[in-house]
């Protein structure tokens, strides 16, 4: 006889309540894993789309991601004349909210030049774009789907294909248009502005600037070469794939991310106390149980297996709802949640030690108990 699961199936009940209370527990501890993970690969998701081996921006800036970056738009031109250089396009990054059906869409805009690199990784439906204006690929985060429209400035914009997993470091999905189309957007004004510009006699509107040009070099060039010479230049400054990476970490996602990770360290240390807590109370319950299997002579393998394979099965238990109701309610989150095979291995990991810990708890309380105490009233 299993002592352990006879008890259970005695407070089916209440042990099946505790499980999934504790399931629940899990269930924020693995969303805040996600979240973690999900905060470092949206911010990192823009940059590692294109491919690049560098990065060409702004002198005196750290890249288009941490802070604004504006260089000519013939700097493309220059560049990919260099030696070692295979392919290079312009790029443009802006924020906007435009409207769609009854409610405002926070939008990534990401403004290339097709046929060159820049434009979207993966398309998950439909295509890419195929003319030179008022076509839109877009992230499936934007609720958007194949053939709709939305208004962008004084343009509309059909929707041609969907991709997944295009997003900036503030979680906004991403849409992308030619680099003509973004220019205009970037540069028009409303008509009302317009009218006062033009009373003012201020003229054409200024021309736009791209965020950055973007580099694959040929194979076997020497990346530190190229951008060294790139950082000669008075008016542009070169930053290599990683470089830009560890930027973006450390400049934009890295106060967010010391506190989500700090929350979770606190929540992890909460989860064990919690576990602990129960597997001893569950423990100090069955003392007079215990001191009965003591007084008829049972051995103490046999109350030491009683209290750890219940802490085990809670544990396990907890574990797998957690595991299960994440996985059902992730993609309800307004960022995106992350789980990696990795973080759900650890946190089993975790989980076991506590309960063996906890059970150690509760076996040192078990072995103090007189058998007499079982004769008690």
């Amino acid at each position: 006889m299993n002592l352990a699961l006879k008890d259970i199936r005695h407070g089916l009940f209440r042990f099946v309540l505790t499980c999934f209370g504790l399931g629940l527990l899990m269930t924020v501890v693995l969303a805040m894993i996600g979240i973690y993970n999900g905060l470092v690969a949206d911010a990192l998701a823009v940059v590692e789309a294109p491919a690049a081996d560098v990065w060409v921006v702004e002198a005196g800036t750290k890249g288009p991601f941490a802070e604004a970056s504006s260089i000519p738009a013939d700097s493309r031109d220059t560049v990919a004349r260099m030696p070692g250089v295979a392919e290079a396009g312009a790029i443009n990054y802006q924020t906007i909210e435009a409207p769609f059906l009854d409610r405002a869409l926070r939008l990534y805009v990401i403004g290339y030049e097709p046929g060159r690199p820049g434009g979207p990784k993966v398309i998950a439906e439909g295509r890419g774009i195929g003319t030179s204006h008022f076509e839109l690929v877009a992230d499936r985060k934007t609720g958007l789907v194949l053939g709709d429209t939305i208004r962008l400035g004084r343009n509309r914009f059909t929707v041609v294909g969907l991709v997944e997993g295009a997003m900036n470091s503030g979680g906004d999905p991403a849409v992308y248009m030619t680099l003509d189309d973004a220019m205009v957007l970037q540069t028009e004004l409303a008509p009302a502005d317009q009218r006062v510009q033009a009373a003012r006699g201020a003229g054409a509107v200024k021309s736009a600037s791209v965020a950055a040009v973007i580099v694959r070099i040929t194979p076997g060039a020497d990346v530190d070469l190229l951008t060294a010479t790139l950082r000669q230049w008075k008016h542009l400054a070169a930053l290599s794939q990683i470089e830009q990476e560890n930027i973006l970490l450390a400049s934009v996602v890295d106060k967010a991310r010391r506190q989500i990770g700090l929350f979770l360290g606190i929540l992890l240390a909460v989860s064990a106390v919690v576990i602990a807590l129960i597997i001893y109370t569950m423990t100090m319950e069955k003392l007079k149980q215990i001191a009965t299997l003591k007084l008829i002579g049972a051995p103490d393998r046999t109350i030491i297996g009683l209290i750890v394979q219940q802490s085990l099965i809670l544990g396990t238990a907890g574990w797998g709802i957690g595991l299960i109701l994440i996985l059902l309610v992730k993609d309800v989150f307004p960022r995106r949640v992350v789980l990696e095979p990795f973080n759900v291995a650890v946190l089993a990991g975790i989980i076991v030690v506590v309960c063996l810990a906890a059970s150690g708890l509760g076996v040192r309380a078990a072995m103090k108990v007189d058998p007499a105490t079982a004769l008690g009233g």
